[in-house]
């Protein structure tokens, strides 16, 4: 084999394996070519603890795994990546070889090889089958499987995806497969990023004639198209066999394959249900190439300890984050809902508002009456417990009887932002594989145009027409609707999954986070508990998150006119509406709401600003609010306290602060008390959680033990009942982020000051390493927006970790008329300079900016990597547009 990129030649192998496929007369000896890495690991001294059988599908070659061979000695794994009869580098036979022949000749291959246990297959496209019929067959010796972008089973309502259909046409199959190198490059060019032209060539090498490539054409020819192929026998045994495999799984996924789309990755969480699952949200087809499987097989092949047997039978590991059930007291998150109903089943529950006036509204007992109904009928229609529910609709009475229907019938809700955008919010969709979306008529449309998977439940009344063109099953108004007999619904178990919640995605994809319905009940009881909230009081609810917990907390919630996915649409005379409509003691609301609440004040009528003043409690999470804001706050509101809790998707929330805490603590920076300063005050842990830091080391990494000492900085943990159960269908994600047990890493950096309150530093992921040591951005970035002319700044890292240049890139005030990033005029650059310098750091740069990109929701969550690379392409002389 000739030299390749990536391949140690020692790797490179050939053996000749005495064949017993139906394909061969039995005895034929077939030479196999393979990679392994057995002689590194000899070399090394390194104890073996398991093979890896690696096998590639079609166009590939063993090729595709080198990443894994070098891992795999460090491991202490041998791997071996087999080349298929017919494919790379093994012989060519002259003989088709059908998926049963193939699952044979693997058998002879670790026959021929003295391949032992522990074993591990790992397979990709249509090795991925192959593997499965070796596990399958050879259980004995199994630890493990490991599945990349692959499919054992095609529905027979659903087509064949349409690259693989157009292959299968005879005139195509031999043109595109084998006459030329069609499909080759097609499928290279799925690789993302591109592949160099160095690799590109070396995934050709084994296939540069004619003759070279008709194993490729008859891989395609053999895809079983329906109950008539011959291999379909074959692939309809593996396809059942592999549901009793009990070795623990890991299905590694790139979701931008237009092939092995997610309807073959639900498929086999279906037939592997205790298999971890890790989607690398970037990557396609070609997922070795576009991600770090390596660095994930091996961590997962560490952490479930799987060649620990030495039998090779560890059993199927439960998923990360999951453990026994919690035995502590539970009380479903509707208890105080069905309270209300039968004790003052007439009062307002809920209501949403619309030009001033409550357009609709329920009671206690009409809120209990629709969600019975609608819960039942949910049930009628073949949803019940463990089905994902998709909720497209818009906060307000439809969206709340929706939630707390799915909940009783024990199916999970799926939540995800608009904001997300289309491409984010269709992604985040794709991910959680809803078997039902329920929504507005747009989001309808959104899911018939971006083929979201589910059967589709309209919230209106549509007409005919519309119905057939957007695909819907129901509406909302015909589960409502009694038909036949009664539908068995059963209370869920408290440590089900209850929801799937998406994060903003504001630091990277957006992620699904697992609740269970207990740790739903437990954040009830924490925002219950820390902010003395008690049945019978009324609240608005302007910020998504919080919008629904008014019937949980038992108190009659509002949804104000706004668009709640766009926290900027809060008028202060929406907001007064309906406060008054309610006579609401308590507000939630977004800093951008409440920005947009204060440049509107002067629209406010007597009665409006009466109201407000009758507000005892607002409570605004989402993003730090600066003590000015919170002032002005003040008052317009003058009676209440105001609260801005520290939390995320993972942990809502986490601490709390109000007004006069933050205004000790700012007398504390002042006074250069121990700890304090240097980012964001956000409190003290709320009710039932504990909060700590990881200390950070020279490298910012955050790898010391939890601490609370004052002043120390590191990653943020949390501990709490209501902290998430783990993210959906993101092993190693999970892993990472509850690696120092029981705590969850939050990727938040802080401290705590000598009074024990915690201050924001910014995330992990900003730190900036220079030549002084490790510096955090927010504690800056706020020290420079005290100097005249800066409205926003963001501090961030240029260059090699270690040594980077601290720079600071500013949004001014007026802002600029240039459209690229540019160097600070003098005056105002020596003032941020000094300002900087102040607070600790250097700044080897300062440009300004016309505007910083943030997260239009909470308008405040800067994109630090996106301005970093503005930076440093502006400062190699590189020409940058900006928004």
């Amino acid at each position: 084999m000739v030299a390749l990129p990536g391949v140690d030649p020692s790797w490179s192998a050939y053996l000749d394996v005495p064949s017993s496929a139906s394909a061969d007369n039995p005895g034929t000896v077939r030479t196999w070519h393979y990679l392994d890495n057995a002689a590194a690991l000899r070399e090394s001294g390194t104890e073996v603890r398991g093979t890896l059988l690696c096998v590639h599908g079609n166009p590939t070659w063993s090729y595709l795994w080198r990443t894994l061979l070098p891992a795999g000695t460090k491991a202490g794994w041998r791997v071996v990546a087999v080349d298929q009869l017919n494919m790379g580098f093994s012989q060519r036979t002259g003989v088709l070889r059908r998926l049963a022949d193939r699952v044979a000749d693997l058998e002879d291959f670790a026959a021929a090889a003295d391949l032992r246990g522990p074993l591990v297959t790992v397979g990709h496209d249509w090795g991925g089958v192959v593997s499965l019929g070796f596990a399958h067959r050879n259980r004995s010796r199994l630890a493990g499987v490991v599945l990349t972008n692959t499919a054992v089973h095609q529905s027979p309502t659903r087509p064949l995806p349409a690259p693989l259909r157009l292959a299968l046409l005879p005139p195509v199959r031999r043109t595109g497969t084998q006459t030329t190198t069609a499909f080759l490059d097609i499928t290279h060019a799925l690789a993302r990023p591109k592949l160099t032209p160095e690799v590109r060539d070396a995934f050709r090498a084994p296939y540069r004639t004619v003759a070279s490539r008709k194993g490729i054409a008859d891989f395609v020819a053999d895809i079983p198209r329906d109950r008539s192929h011959p291999s379909f026998p074959a692939l309809t045994e593996i396809a059942e066999g592999i549901r009793t495999l009990d070795v623990p799984s890991l299905l590694l996924w790139g979701p931008h394959d237009p092939v092995f789309t997610e309807t073959y990755l639900e498929d086999l969480t279906c037939r592997l249900p205790h298999a971890d699952v890790h989607r690398f949200e970037d990557a396609g087809h070609l997922v070795q190439e576009d991600a770090d499987v390596a660095g994930t097989l091996f961590s997962w092949l560490q952490a479930r300890d799987v060649a620990a047997d030495s039998t090779g039978r560890t059993g199927a590991a439960p998923a990360v984050g999951t453990g026994p059930a919690d035995d502590r007291a539970f009380s479903a998150l509707e208890t105080r809902l069905t309270e209300a109903a039968a004790a003052d089943g007439s009062s307002l529950a809920v209501a949403e508002m619309d030009a001033g006036r409550v357009r609709r509204s329920l009671s206690w007992a009409g809120l209990e009456a629709d969600i019975a109904a609608v819960a039942a009928g949910l049930a009628r229609s073949g949803l019940g417990a463990g089905s994902r529910i998709s909720l497209m609709v818009p906060p307000g009475v439809d969206l709340t009887v929706l939630i707390y229907a799915c909940l009783r019938i024990g199916a999970v809700i799926v939540v995800a932002d608009a904001g997300l955008g289309a491409r984010g919010l269709s992604r985040a969709v794709r991910g959680s594989a809803p078997d039902a979306v329920i929504g507005i008529e747009r989001a309808l449309a959104a899911a018939r145009i971006f083929g979201w998977p589910g059967r589709r439940i309209s919230v209106e009344e549509l007409d005919p027409a519309r119905r057939r063109l957007l695909a819907v099953d129901t509406s909302l108004a015909e589960l409502r609707t009694p038909a036949g007999a009664p539908a068995d619904v059963r209370p869920p178990q408290p440590d089900a999954d209850a929801a799937i919640l998406f994060t903003s995605g504001s630091t990277g994809p957006a992620k699904g986070v697992v609740y269970t319905h207990r740790q739903l009940s437990a954040m009830r009881d924490a925002v219950a508990e820390t902010f003395g909230i008690r049945p019978g009081g009324a609240l608005v609810a302007g910020f998504a998150p919080f919008a629904l917990l008014g019937p949980a907390l038992g108190v009659a919630s509002v949804t104000p006119d706004m668009d709640v996915t766009a926290p900027r649409t809060l008028t202060a005379a929406a907001l007064a509406d309906a406060v008054a409509a309610v006579d609401a003691t308590a507000v939630f609301a977004s800093p951008a709401a409440l920005r947009n609440v204060l440049a509107t004040e002067t629209d406010l009528s007597a009665d409006g600003r009466a109201a407000l003043q009758r507000v005892g409690l607002l409570l605004s999470a989402g993003a730090p609010i600066p003590a000015p804001l919170l002032e002005r706050v003040q008052a317009l509101l003058p009676d209440a306290a105001l609260h801005t809790p520290y939390g995320m998707t993972e942990a809502l929330p986490v601490t709390d602060v109000d007004l006069p805490s933050i205004r000790a603590a700012a007398g504390d920076a002042a006074a250069g008390l121990p700890g304090a300063g240097n980012g964001v005050c956000v409190g003290t842990a709320v009710h039932g959680a504990r909060v700590a830091v990881s200390p950070l080391g020279p490298d910012g990494a955050a790898d010391g033990e939890p601490t609370t000492e004052a002043g120390v900085s590191g990653e943020i943990l949390v501990d709490a009942p209501h902290v998430k159960d783990r993210y959906h269908r993101l092993w190693r994600t999970e892993a990472d982020s509850a690696r120092t047990a029981p705590w969850h890493r939050t990727g938040d950096v802080g401290h705590f000051d000598a009074a024990g309150r915690l201050w924001v530093e910014g995330r992990l992921g900003h730190i900036i390493t220079a030549p002084g040591g490790v510096l955090t951005p927010v504690g800056v970035e706020h020290a420079i927006e005290e100097v005249d002319g800066v409205r926003l700044a963001a501090v961030v890292g240029v260059g090699p970790a270690g040594t980077q240049a601290v720079v600071g890139v500013l949004e001014t005030d007026p802002p600029l008329r240039r459209k690229r990033p540019g160097l600070a005029e003098a005056g105002l650059a020596a003032g941020v300079r000094a300002a900087a310098s102040a607070a600790g750091a250097e700044l080897a740069a300062v440009l300004t900016v016309p505007a910083l990109p943030v997260d239009i929701r909470h308008n405040s969550k800067l994109d630090r990597a996106r301005i970093a690379a503005w930076a440093e392409q502006t400062l190699s002389g590189g020409r940058v547009r900006t928004p």
